[in-house]
């Protein structure tokens, strides 16, 4: 299970540093795609909770549809970090379409997240 949310982790950051980056730029932020976008609060956090070793839940699976909904958003939305993360550190004139596409792509997911679970206002996006 833990290696599935790693994977699916992974595959939306990179979506959206790829939509963030546009066509052009899609290489380059893709292979910048490493511990090195995430912010300094979160390394120092992810670092002493690694110290004291797998937390139990990552054991646990989520065994119903409003636990699965709730990770997947949690997962959206760090990736969205991520992404936010990376387009700060590209060039200034870029930056805010960077943003913008994060944005975006961040709609998107949350908006298929919840076509998928059948949640109310699935097609708007917020």
């Amino acid at each position: 299970m833990m290696k599935k949310l790693s994977d699916l982790k992974h595959v939306l950051a990179v979506s959206l540093l790829a939509a963030a980056g546009g066509l052009a730029g899609t290489a380059a932020l893709a292979q910048n795609s490493n511990d090195a976008m995430v912010a300094p609060a979160a390394a120092n956090k992810q670092a002493s909770e690694i110290a004291q070793g797998d937390p139990a839940r990552w054991y646990r699976e989520d065994a119903t549809s409003a636990q699965r909904m709730r990770t997947r958003q949690k997962e959206i939305g760090a990736a969205l970090d991520e992404a936010k993360n990376a387009c700060r550190q590209g060039p200034a004139g870029e930056r805010a379409a960077c943003l913008k596409a994060a944005q975006e792509t961040w709609k998107q997911e949350m908006a298929a997240a919840r076509a998928e679970a059948g949640t109310p206002g699935a097609t708007r996006a917020q």
